[in-house]
């Protein structure tokens, strides 16, 4: 890959640029060339492209470039295909379920009282994002429990895929504080009335999340659990969810 690469003209990057003088000799040439250029040289990325160069992504610092070599269909990795949320069911020692209404709604939902929801962040868990959000939104601190469920679906914003992640969180406070510039107000709401919402009773993806909820409850269903495993095929800690039953009475045992 090329990256920090020095101060340069555009036509020294175009002689840098010209594959034969960049990869020493056909058998030790490699495939495909990966351009990484920093927000000071985005004024290079126009003589990149004409030299053949394909976008593949850009952060906040920097637009990544590919090109490549062989002829025939590119085999090189493809940008991230998925965006990742979660959604925190946080439920109190008095049947109350911790809801929000957003100031920015489509008009779908304008009214509705929801669970707190957000996206994972770059590097950040899924069960620590759900924390993270439903502090963030509501200000009540909360320890994960389990994922309850996960929904997949395509072509949302910018044509990504996304992956929503439903858990169930364990209060630790109570005292709401609303985030102002997200949230236009946030309570905790018997179940009941919560179920009750015309939009969650009419909506069948809305009500299975419930039916699913109020089942983990009543211990008639079993969750995700966190774990952290080292694996020897990277060395590195991952976190692994899976349910762990009680083998005397078949219960989900999770946290």
């Amino acid at each position: 890959m090329l990256e920090n690469l020095p101060p340069i003209s555009s036509h020294l990057l175009g002689t840098i640029l010209e594959l034969d003088t960049l990869l020493p000799k056909p058998a030790e040439r490699k495939k495909g060339i990966w351009l990484k250029l920093p927000l000071e040289q985005s004024d290079l990325v126009p003589l990149a492209v004409k030299e053949g160069f394909q976008y593949h992504h850009a952060q906040p610092g920097y637009v990544m470039l590919t090109y490549w070599i062989p002829e025939g269909p590119c085999m090189l990795p493809a940008n991230a295909s998925h965006q990742v949320g979660i959604g925190g069911f946080v439920i109190n020692q008095n049947n109350e379920v911790l809801v929000v209404q957003e100031k920015h709604c489509s008009p779908a939902t304008l009214g509705l009282w929801k669970i707190p929801t957000g996206f994972i962040h770059e590097a950040e868990e899924i069960y620590t994002g759900a924390v993270r959000e439903v502090k963030e939104e509501t200000g009540i601190d909360t320890e994960f429990m389990e994922v309850i469920a996960f929904r997949h679906v395509h072509n949302v914003a910018f044509e990504k895929s996304d992956l929503f992640f439903i858990c169930m969180l364990r209060p630790l406070s109570f005292k709401i504080t609303v985030d102002d510039l997200e949230i236009e107000a946030a309570k905790w709401m018997p179940l009941v009335e919560f179920v009750k919402q015309p939009l969650i009773q009419e909506d069948s993806m809305f009500k299975k999340i419930v039916d699913i909820f109020i089942a983990r409850l009543g211990k008639r269903y079993c969750g995700l659990s966190t774990h952290q495993i080292v694996s020897k095929f990277d060395g590195k800690i991952s976190s692994l969810y899976y349910n762990v039953i009680d083998n005397e009475d078949g219960t989900c045992v999770g946290k």
